[in-house]
């Protein structure tokens, strides 16, 4: 039996074990050992058991008894708790436990346990572990620290100080739950003292209580922050004093510290406690880093100054006070001087507490503002009483108060219930109330019918009625491409105005005279229609709203409808009028005069009107206008929102945006006449004077209308590129502008490594000046010349920051030990009269200085002027020769000093007097270098006897080889003559003894110096890793820049980093590493080949040689985590994103450290030396760190993932245990007992850290009023979690960047720029340029790269300046937190509206007068996608985002609000892009619709014969035009210009020849494509959606179905429409210069097909290999011809895959835009029919009637041959006869056709190309039309035509790829194209793509 209980409790331990290192990680620095580890989350969660049983693991050596006794009353607890064992993994726990404790018992030697004796066991053990741990004498060094205010103790023994307490809170517990039971007059009463005098004085013993930075319910012992002037000032300012309110008796504080503001806020508003507790500190930070701005107090007690409360009080509620008095209602307060500090600090708590607590109603910036205008008032009575009495508002049923009940939960009830509404995004915009809708019923006095307390039947609580809309407010998402024109209208009708103004002087032959502006004044009206269309628009689109809408607002559309439509009739009528005038010779131009009058009139108005709302000068004159009838006419004309007021610039921006867009308007519109419409005039007036012209087909609407469709397929392209081609424009001129922007700002000054090399004297000083704090002091004094003596204090300032620069870069494994050492440079900080450079700057100079010497047969100064040369080699000549003389200067004594400095003082005036050369004898120097390396080459090793004697004889060895051989004759017979040396010489004492160098000076001189002598390579190639190059050229060349100098940390502003992260890659697994793909690659195999060199480096750091294989270090727990790390940290996760913004805290630790500030009244001593040594481990740098900087992630399903044990879990809390300061907050789900049969879930928002056992520590946990996701996921991920953020500034990072430390020592100069001059208003988001990573994988990551570079770099330059319309793009911008978390967040969160939610917080911030900025000396890392369909997923994301915008508010705003000028910049710089692009593929389709009726109607021919047609000049300017921008020209010129600008012209050059080798203008006329199926699709039908497009590395192959099924609809389809356009043109239609002419004009067309049907098979991976061709055939067809059912998912059937495809249509809108889409392919068939022999040239109707009879009969015939029952056998005979006879019949009747008519091989062939554009057009009316067909019982017959016809589409695309795979060299090319990057660098990709491990790795 005692048998089966060992094994028992090996099994349980064993289990416990495994569990505990699979939810801990391997490797890391402690984790919670034995069962404390395993502790359920059931008891943990309300326990303290994991805590005892860590101090009985702790204690267990020491005193397994008192350990037994911890580990017993852990099992008391955790039976108490949970008697039953329900809970999970509790059963097993106890289990567990239970037979810890009986083998702790087993253990002991015999005897009995009396139990009644363990609580004097207990405290006896306890009196001994405070004395041996000398905690008083702590305690009373912690109290004279924070009496004296300073905190100067060294970081020490920190992490063992806080296990030592840990362990005495646990033992406390203990004792306090035994000593119930002791005898109260022995040791229970001494037990019962202690307890009440910890409890009283003894906060560090009192209670762990869990904090986030800084420490406020009870001081910490080893946190810092507690103890900085500014922090106790806060805390200080927040204290509760005798003025205040009396809090009830009953109300209870918190943790050990005393009442304060915050309190009382608690107590009358009911706000939860952990609310309370966040904000309180966030309060404090706030106010604390306001005051070290203004100047770090020193008195002993600090106060706040009032300056820095009233900073904070007007930053935080300025929205508030706007937007009281945009309402004009009275503000909370009387006036700012009327209440006094206490009341400031009141209300913004106030605001704070409302603020955190409000979850999804953050998301309703002027929601809160009116919560807050009425608690202020409460609270304001509530100041003003005694007592503080409870709120009225916050009041329950039950008597309690609770902020969260009362009033956020009625407001997210609503929310949630209008969210229902909208379908999981499928619903209509228009048909449920989103985020904004619900903010903006704040905008209106009308708000204040809600009243307070709000009433729940009020308008706004109002929750939806089943069937019935609610009513919008102010907008009407209705999906249209009409937002387009009514958006930006003005855009529109300045372009439709100029266009027909240069058309009627085109056509009058370019005169410009009386007649000519009469016509061109027929703008006037056309400017008149066009405004009424858009008034017209605004009534249309506004339905939906008008139930709802504010009175005002309806009011003004209807008078504006009215006003436009009344005005279009009467400037049309008095033109019309005018015309007659014209052709009434005796006319006296009445009406032309009252014309001109009115339109004067009206453009003064409109001009008059413009300039006071656009014009800056003007536009504060309007605003102080108070004249009701300006103030009308102001209203009518803009629109009077909250948002959106004041969108002017300064006047010098305005003009610099205004001379922009002039010189982009002279050039399109010169091109635009002399181009496109001129040569157009000619021919269009023959073709109009034409008569009547014989048509080849039955002509419908072509009679006696002029030709009219002719015309207007000739001029339909040159319109269509007339709309777009002003994008080409503004590309070309913003490259040039960028371009001369970035070089004026210093960009790519130093592009290459020997750049660095050679300005890397200039560095030092540059860094000081930018990134050290000016108030800096330098410790050093010299009697040396001045500017040496700068440059020497400048190297040594500089030398740790480049120094830890250089050990990232190692500890990065981008450079190897070796370049680490030849990298880093001297402290500088010795006695040395000259700056030490590094050695990678003087290696081997001394070698080539010495072959100099040899050479020289001149005299001394040409010999010093050839050195000269290389600045470098001079400095190691003159650094050799010092350091020589400073080392034998401290080995020697006596006589030998005295021949040191005899010899040094000849030497040196011999150089005086210019006579070295005849000193010395130069040709024996090699001897001298040789002896005196044999000396450094013995004291660079530690002193030895041995060692001393060798030194002492190699210095004896020098002085015989300087005497002798170096020195002249001269010379040397003097010092041979010189007694004393001579006598000591003889005696045997010269040099006899030497004083061994141990002094670190020295040490470090040595072994530099040593070197310096035996270094023989050139260093001119290091560092060798690409990457590491690249970040110091960055870095170097930065320092040169313009950027803010920097302010000390302590005086900097504050920011957090704020990442939100789903379910993606943490940190890879070791079995992930291992597993290989199909090709036999694994992720590790693939990285070793991709990075050898940082492979090797990686092995050298972990000390393994460089033979090691994967299984040894698989075998050794350490290097496996290594590894792991390794690996992620060089793909796209959430380990590597941490690392890099970790590195923020590093830079300001070290930045602290060497600044040395001191703490409170005692000085603090300043670092004498400068040195990085120990600043990680200073707890002042930490804490000065942790005050302004803080690292939230956001990891919203972190809670389920660890219900789960899911691995991302387990790789988060190994991030958490790495990174002290790394905060998660994720959202927790807690299920309740059931409620009407229903489970009720609970929602909090956490934060937690990593305790000091490593496991997680709950901060905070603040209780949500529901499910927080009811918009989109990620931008409610990031609202959720933003409270626990801290400082003033917040920069938003994805989980797919990086950073690095260079960067981050920027990051104070950064955050000045909230403080520069930047325009009228201040920045609020600041932009930072990013550095694509991914872009060495393969070509077309490298296209992305450098696409997405020159879009972050140059681009963005452009728009933050001189255009003033940079959004925010996404990623790494830096927001002013405080500005944008009281305007609504970060991000807008509506469901699928919202979709591209980062771009949202560009609108919001523009539209609430903020101002964003572009900066471009500071970097952080990004990943991209890197295969062809990641890429085209994520911009069919980004397209579809844009499609969504159209529809959006925030558009329609900023198109109106924004002046003339302004508004142009921001729609081509946004969605006009992709208006552009669509316009793009749109020309194709004109110009070949055009062509294929002008071939079809015969007309081309008629005209050609009957009129020259002169119009080609126009017409290939527009086909050029387009063809350019279609292969990405116009994309590439912005990338060309910055490779030019920061690679240079010959790379750029080289570069961009490369990319076009690798057929970069396919993979750009593909995502042409890409974009333009996406964005019409979205505006069309919607569907726009988050697409995961993965990040992981390895380029896989992609099988032929998956890519069919990617991008079978949005271009193999488009692809076949225009082939087939194609055929047709070339086949009927007629050019005068035959075939050749015909090739030239379709080259752009024919381009486009081949990109659109090839790009994914020649951009995949092995995609012309025969084995994997003949695999993708045989999974395509098992795709194609499977059935699929129930639950069948797209990607295994194709039936599944096309009822997926037509999900998008969904209304009876979209199903009539379908529809008539579609009825284009009936063209064909049309067309066609006319043009066979059989019909000769008949153009009855009938012949296309009967042609329709035929296709009935093919298509029966389609039929009988597919038909297949399965019912009857018989049946089955009689099917197959008729099949027999049908075949025979078909053939015979073609046969007989083709005999007896005129049925022609030719016509069959046409035929075919007739019926398979109709058979198209029928199925996408049937698939429109789904109801309709299914109900006649036809949608069998349509899915298998449709089958068949993706059948057919396949083989076509994937008979020129099995083609082209018989050829083995077709691949080899592929992956030579696709890989040159790889190639470049020495990978051999195809052995990689062909998996051939075993070669490659022999």
């Amino acid at each position: 039996m005692a048998r089966v209980y060992d094994n028992w409790e090996r099994l349980v331990r064993a289990t416990l074990k495994r569990e505990q290192l699979r939810s801990s990680g391997q490797g890391h620095e402690r984790v919670p050992s034995g069962i404390a580890g395993a502790v359920p989350p059931s008891l943990g969660k309300t326990t303290n058991i994991d805590a005892i049983l860590q101090a009985a693991d702790a204690i267990q050596a020491e005193d397994p008894n008192v350990s037994r006794i911890l580990c017993e009353q852990a099992y008391s607890m955790a039976q108490n708790l949970d008697p039953k064992s329900d809970g999970r993994g509790v059963l097993q726990f106890k289990t567990g436990l239970m037979s810890v404790i009986k083998q702790k018992l087993a253990k002991r030697d015999g005897g009995q346990i009396d139990r009644n004796r363990d609580i004097e066991h207990l405290w006896d053990f306890y009196q001994r572990y405070k004395r041996r741990h000398k905690v008083d004498d702590i305690q009373r060094q912690e109290q004279r620290w924070r009496e004296s205010g300073t905190f100067s103790a060294d970081f020490g023994d920190y992490l063992e100080m806080k296990k030592t307490f840990a362990t005495l809170r646990a033992l406390v517990e203990v004792m306090e739950a035994l000593s119930k039971d002791a005898d109260p007059n022995g040791v229970g009463r001494l037990i019962t003292e202690e307890l009440r005098r910890i409890k009283n004085t003894d906060a560090t013993l009192s209670g762990d209580l869990a904090y986030n930075i800084v420490p406020l319910e009870a001081p910490s012992l080893t946190n810092a922050i507690g103890v900085f002037p500014e922090v106790r000032g806060a805390i200080s300012a927040i204290r509760y004093t005798e003025q205040f309110p009396r809090l009830p008796a009953a109300f209870e504080i918190y943790g050990q510290r005393g009442a304060d503001m915050f309190d009382l806020l608690e107590c009358v508003f009911g706000f939860q406690k952990d609310n309370v507790r966040n904000q309180r500190e966030n309060v404090v930070l706030t106010v604390a880093n306001t005051q070290s701005r203004l100047g770090v107090p020193v008195e002993a007690d600090p106060k706040i100054d009032e300056k820095a409360v009233n900073e904070v009080f007007l930053k935080v509620l300025d929205n508030y006070i706007k937007w009281c008095r945009y309402l004009r209602i009275r503000l909370a307060w009387n006036s700012l001087e009327a209440i006094d500090r206490d009341r400031k600090l009141f209300l913004v708590s106030l605001y704070f507490l409302i603020w955190g607590e409000a979850a999804n109603v953050r998301f309703l910036p002027e929601c809160i503002c009116y919560i807050f205008h009425h608690m202020a008032k409460e609270l304001d009575a509530i100041l003003d009483h005694g007592e503080a009495n409870p709120a009225s508002s916050c009041r329950t049923e039950s008597g309690s108060v609770s902020f969260l009940e009362q009033i956020i939960h009625p407001i997210y009830e609503t929310l949630a219930a209008e969210a229902a509404r909208n379908n999981n995004g499928k619903a209509a915009h228009s048909s449920w109330r989103n985020y904004d809708d619900f903010n903006e019923y704040f905008w209106s006095p009308a708000c204040f019918e809600l009243s307070w307390p709000m009433r729940k039947d009020s308008r706004f609580l109002l929750k939806p009625k089943k069937g019935k809309r609610t009513g919008k407010s102010t907008f009407v998402e209705h999906r249209t491409f009409f937002h387009l024109y009514r958006s930006f209208h003005r855009l529109w009708i300045f372009l439709a105005l100029m266009f027909q103004a240069l058309t009627i002087i085109a056509f009058n032959g370019g005169r410009i005279n009386l007649e000519t502006f009469k016509i061109v004044l027929s703008i006037g009206p056309t400017f008149a229609i066009m405004n009424f269309i858009e008034s017209f628009l605004d009534v249309l689109l506004m339905f939906g709203a008008y139930t709802t809408a504010r009175g005002m607002a309806i009011s003004r559309l209807a008078i504006r409808f009215f006003w436009f439509g009344l005005t279009s009739v009467c400037v049309t009528y008095i033109y019309l009028k005018v015309l007659q005038e014209r052709n009434d010779r005796n006319s006296d131009s009445f009406y032309f005069r009252i014309y001109v009058l009115v339109l004067g009139i009206y453009a003064a108005l409109r001009i008059v009107l413009a300039l006071l709302l656009k014009l800056p000068a003007c536009h504060s004159l309007s605003e102080m206008s108070d004249q009701s009838f300006f103030q009308f006419f102001k209203w009518i004309y803009q629109e009077r929102y909250f948002v959106g007021r004041g969108l002017y610039e300064k006047m010098s921006d305005y003009c610099r945006s205004v001379l922009f867009w002039l010189v982009i308007f002279v050039c399109k519109f010169t091109f635009t006449y002399f181009l496109q419409i001129k040569p157009l005039v000619e021919p269009t007036r023959i073709i109009v004077k034409l008569p009547s012209l014989e048509y080849a087909w039955h002509d419908l609407v072509s009679k006696n209308n002029h030709n009219a469709l002719t015309v207007a397929s000739l001029w339909a392209p040159v319109v269509a590129i007339y709309l777009m081609d002003i994008h080409i424009w503004y590309t070309l001129l913003s490259a040039i502008i960028g371009g001369v922007m970035g070089a004026r700002s210093r960009l790519g000054e130093i592009r290459s490594i020997e750049m660095v090399h050679k300005r890397f004297e200039s560095f030092p000083e540059a860094f000081v000046r930018k990134l050290v704090s000016q108030n800096k002091r330098l410790p050093f004094n010299s009697q040396s010349s001045q500017d040496s003596q700068d440059s020497k204090t400048y190297a040594a300032i500089f030398s740790p920051f480049w120094n830890e620069i250089i050990k990232s870069l190692r500890e990065e494994d981008f450079i190897s030990n070796r370049e680490m050492d030849l990298l880093c440079i001297p402290s500088n900080a010795g006695s040395l009269r000259l700056v030490q450079w590094p050695l990678f700057l003087l290696s081997s100079k001394i070698l080539l200085a010495i072959d100099l010497a040899l050479d020289c047969k001149d005299t001394q100064a040409d010999l010093w002027n050839r050195i000269c040369r290389d600045e470098y080699m001079a400095y190691a000549v003159q650094e050799c020769y010092y350091s020589i003389e400073k080392i034998l200067y401290s080995l020697v004594d006596g006589e030998g000093r005295l021949w040191v400095e005899r010899i040094y003082r000849e030497i040196n005036n011999s150089i005086m007097e210019g006579s070295l050369v005849i000193t010395l004898i130069l040709k024996n120097l090699p001897l001298v270098l040789k002896r005196f390396t044999a000396l450094t080459g013995l004291l660079i090793r530690n002193e030895t006897d041995v060692l001393a004697k060798g030194a002492a004889k190699a210095v004896f060895d020098l002085y015989e080889v300087v005497t002798h051989d170096l020195l002249s004759s001269d010379l040397r017979e003097q010092l041979d003559t010189w007694s004393l040396l001579a006598k000591a010489r003889n005696e045997g004492r010269l040099f006899s003894r030497i004083k061994w160098a141990n002094d670190p000076e020295t040490k470090e001189l040595a072994k530099r110096l040593h070197l310096l002598l035996t270094v023989k390579d050139s260093a001119a190639n290091i560092p060798k890793n690409l990457e590491a190059r690249r970040r110091l050229e960055f870095f170097t060349n930065s320092l040169f820049m313009d950027m803010p100098s920097a302010k000390p940390v302590s005086e900097m502003v504050p920011f957090s980093v704020f990442t939100p992260y789903y379910s993606e890659t943490v940190l890879y697994s070791s079995s992930e590493l291992r597993v290989e793909n199909e090709d036999g690659i694994s992720i590790l195999f693939y990285l070793q080949k991709i990075f050898p060199d940082e492979w090797d480096n990686f092995l050298e750091r972990i000390g393994r040689g460089e033979s090691t294989g994967d299984a040894e270090l698989q075998q050794n727990s350490s290097d496996s985590l290594e590894l792991r790390f390794w690996v992620s940290y060089r793909g796209q996760t959430l380990a590597r994103t941490v690392r890099g913004m970790m590195y923020y805290r590093k830079a300001l630790m070290l930045q602290s450290y060497l600044e040395g500030r001191s703490l409170g009244v005692d000085d603090h001593p300043q670092n004498v030396a400068f040195t990085s040594q120990g600043f990680e481990l200073s707890r002042e740098s930490r804490a000065q760190a942790d005050l302004k900087f803080t690292y939230v992630v956001s990891c919203q399903i972190y809670g389920q993932q660890k219900q789960r044990k899911a691995p991302e879990a387990a790789d988060i809390s190994l991030l958490l245990q790495r990174n002290e300061a790394l905060r998660v907050a994720y959202i927790h789900v807690e299920e309740s007992g059931a409620i009407e049969g229903k489970t009720t879930k609970e929602f909090y928002s956490k934060l937690v850290k990593a305790d000091i056992h490593g496991k997680d520590q709950e901060i905070y946990s603040i209780k949500l009023p529901g499910d927080p996701k009811l918009g989109e996921g990620k931008p409610e991920n990031q609202n959720h979690a933003i409270v626990f953020t801290r400082g003033e500034a917040v920069q938003t990072i994805d989980m797919n960047q990086d950073n690095y430390l260079e960067e981050a020592m920027k990051m104070r100069n950064l955050l000045e720029e909230f403080h520069k001059n930047h325009g009228l208003r201040p920045p609020t988001i600041l932009g930072v340029r990013e550095h694509v990573f991914t872009g060495s994988v393969s070509s077309l990551a490298w296209f992305m790269s450098n696409q997405e570079t020159s879009f972050v770099t140059l681009a963005q330059r452009v728009l933050a300046y001189p255009l003033k319309v940079r959004m925010h793009y996404g990623h790494p911008d830096v927001f002013d937190r405080i500005f944008h978390t009281t305007r609504g967040g970060i991000s807008k969160a509506s469901r699928v509206i919202n979709i591209s939610e980062d771009i949202f917080a560009g609108f919001n911030s523009t539209l609430r007068q903020g101002n964003i900025t572009h900066h471009e000396y500071i970097q952080v890392g990004k990943g991209r996608d890197v295969g062809l369909n990641q890429i085209a997923l994520f911009e069919g994301k980004v397209a579809g985002g844009n499609g969504e915008q159209v529809l959006s508010r925030d558009v329609y705003r900023l198109g109106q609000l924004f002046d003339f000028f302004r508004m142009f910049s921001y729609f081509y710089t946004t969605i006009g892009f992709y208006v552009c692009t669509m316009m793009t593929v749109l020309v194709v389709y004109i110009f070949l619709y055009g062509r294929v009726y002008l071939a079809f109607s015969g007309l081309d021919r008629a005209i050609a014969k009957q009129a020259k047609l002169s119009g080609n000049t126009a017409l290939d300017a527009v086909l050029n035009a387009q063809f350019l921008v279609q292969i990405g020209i116009f994309t590439a010129v912005p990338m060309v210009m910055g490779f030019i600008l920061e690679l240079g012209l010959l790379k750029a050059v080289f570069s961009f020849i490369t990319m076009q080798l690798q057929l970069c203008s396919v993979f750009f006329t593909f995502s042409l494509g890409t974009r333009t199926h996406y964005f019409g699709r979205t505006i069309l039908h919607g569907g726009a959606k988050y697409r995961a497009t993965g990040r992981g590395f390895v380029v896989r192959h992609i099988k032929f179905a998956e890519n069919y099924r990617l991008y079978s609809r949005s271009h193999f389809v488009k692809a076949f429409e225009v082939a087939v356009l194609l055929i047709v043109y070339i086949a009927y239609g007629y050019t005068d210069g035959g075939a050749v002419s015909f090739v030239l004009l379709t080259l752009s067309s024919w381009f486009l097909v081949i990109s659109w049907l090839f790009a994914p098979y020649i951009f995949n991976p092995s995609g012309f290999e025969w084995q994997k061709t003949v695999e993708d055939f045989d999974d395509w067809t098992s795709w194609l011809l499977y059935r699929g059912g129930v639950g069948v998912k797209g990607e295994n059937s194709w039936e599944s895959w096309w009822d997926e495809e037509q999900m998008h249509i969904q209304t009876l809108r979209g199903r009539i835009l379908e529809t008539i889409l579609s009825l284009r392919f009936f063209l064909f068939q049309y067309g066609i029919v006319y043009k066979l022999h059989i019909t000769g040239k008949g153009t009855s109707l009938a012949i296309y009637g009967f042609s329709w009879v035929v296709l009935v009969a093919i298509v029966m015939i389609f039929k009988v041959f597919t038909f297949s029952p399965k019912k009857s056998a018989n049946f089955q005979l009689v099917m197959r006869f008729i099949q027999g006879v049908a075949s025979l019949g078909l053939v015979a009747v073609i046969a007989l056709l083709v005999i007896f008519t005129g049925l022609s091989i030719p016509d069959l062939f046409a035929s075919f190309l007739a019926i398979v554009p109709t058979g198209w057009a029928i199925i996408c009316l049937a698939i429109t039309w789904k109801k309709i067909v299914r109900s006649l019982g036809l949608w069998d017959s349509v899915r298998e035509f449709a089958r068949m016809y993706d059948a057919g589409m396949g083989m076509l695309i994937f008979a020129p790829i099995a083609f082209l795979s018989w050829f083995p060299f077709i691949s080899t090319f592929q992956s030579r194209l696709l890989f040159n990057q790889a190639f470049s660098r020495g990978l051999e990709i195809s052995l990689i793509l062909a998996g051939n491990k075993a070669n490659v790795e022999v």
